[in-house]
């Protein structure tokens, strides 16, 4: 399962029919269901709006959407980022894969439809991408 790293969609913008509606800020991923739910766009108005992966078209250069109204309002934000945690919140958090400690976090691949393909880790300075078998088969690390 191919994907991109949410390093390289955080740099694409935003557009509607080739207008820029804003950047992504943050990408809003659940560990434990193995997804990627949508992004925390800043839009042109300086307002963070969450954009669902399933409603956005992902191309070489840039995110495009059907409509405007795709970009859900703050409160729609928030509800999202209650329920799951932003990348940049889980960069450096302790991962276990298959049982074994795994290294930190630094990044995720995503594939289509938000469905994490990978997770980057870090253990050693060493980067090291786990794919999946049947499901990643990742965690928290607990603080234990």
């Amino acid at each position: 399962m191919r994907g991109r790293p949410a390093e390289e969609l955080l740099r694409l913008p935003v557009r509607l029919h080739g207008i820029q509606l804003g950047r992504p800020a943050d990408l809003i991923v659940d560990l434990a269901a193995e997804r990627a739910l949508g992004l925390d766009v800043l839009c042109g108005d300086e307002v963070h709006r969450f954009l669902p992966l399933a409603a956005a078209t992902v191309g070489e250069d840039e995110i495009t959407v059907g409509s405007a109204l795709t970009l859900l309002e703050e409160a729609e934000l928030a509800f999202y980022r209650a329920r799951a945690a932003t990348l940049s919140e889980l960069r450096g958090i302790e991962l276990v894969h298959d049982g074994a400690p795994a290294g930190r976090l630094r990044d995720v691949v995503v594939a289509a439809a938000g469905t994490l393909a990978a997770v980057v880790v870090e253990e050693d300075g060493e980067l090291r991408r786990l794919e999946p078998r049947d499901g990643l088969g990742i965690r928290i690390a607990s603080a234990a």
